[in-house]
């Protein structure tokens, strides 16, 4: 069972090179994906006399991040696995399929790459408005919290299904596009609504440099959550038995 796979690992993790090069490779694909998103925000914007908030700025703000992150994914898969996410990892945790403590090396990483990335887009727009995520008018607290809980599970269940799972096949080479479609099909789902964060490293950069940590909570907790969820469900039902096989394809 994959609770019996949680494994803190061993100190040497955290300095190894092997650990390091990952480490690194995670801190580059974060801050691409976030200077690709967010920046595409702010660009918009720009262009746009701050009309961002519109039906066309929530399509560009879904092509942005889904093509960012699927290059992010891509370039980074056979060195780190390709998290880009703190949530990703949290989930990969749980599911017994990465060690605490090369999980907690991958969320400096990640949150580095994104306070990075924030920081050099401030400076490369001469300090534009970074904006942080922030709730649309009607919409609560708890509203929000339950849009990251379901879009980061689908998320993370995506990156099981694709990426983590022994029996992906060949799906497995199309797992980055997979993900980075996920990702945009949510934001044009629940951006209009909370942002459509799912990932804590890219709140946490615009939070970090507009120093604007109003409901900055839902931001961690529900995409946590969602993760968790999703790597236990998928380890439990689907990895952990390992009996599970392709129908042959006269019974579908």
């Amino acid at each position: 069972m994959p609770i019996r796979n949680i494994a803190v690992g061993r100190p040497e993790e955290a300095y190894h090179p092997d650990a390091l090069r990952a480490g690194l490779a995670e801190f580059i694909s974060t801050l691409i994906f976030v200077f690709a998103g967010e920046g595409s925000g702010m660009a918009f914007a720009k262009l746009t006399h701050g009309a961002a908030t519109t039906p066309a700025g929530l399509v560009a703000a879904a092509l942005a991040h889904g093509f960012g992150l699927f290059v992010a994914v891509s370039v980074s898969a056979n060195i780190s696995g390709g998290h880009v996410n703190p949530a990703v990892t949290f989930g990969a945790f749980v599911g017994g399929n990465i060690s605490l403590l090369r999980g907690i090396l991958y969320w400096i990483a990640q949150l580095l790459g994104s306070a990075v990335a924030c920081g050099l887009l401030r400076f490369a727009t001469n300090y534009q408005t970074t904006s942080a995520f922030a709730l649309s008018e009607g919409v609560g607290v708890w509203n929000a919290f339950v849009f990251e809980i379901v879009m980061t599970f689908g998320l993370v269940y995506t990156v099981y299904a694709t990426a983590i799972d022994p029996k992906r096949g060949s799906v497995g080479t199309i797992a980055p596009i997979a993900i980075g479609f996920v990702v945009g099909a949510n934001i044009l789902a629940g951006g209009a609504f909370d942002g459509a964060s799912m990932n804590p490293a890219v709140s946490f950069g615009p939070a970090l440099v507009s120093w604007n940590w109003h409901n900055h909570w839902i931001y961690w907790a529900g995409p946590l959550i969602g993760g968790g969820l999703a790597g236990l469900i998928y380890e439990f039902v689907f990895i952990g038995n390992s009996s599970h096989e392709p129908l042959p394809t006269a019974d579908y």
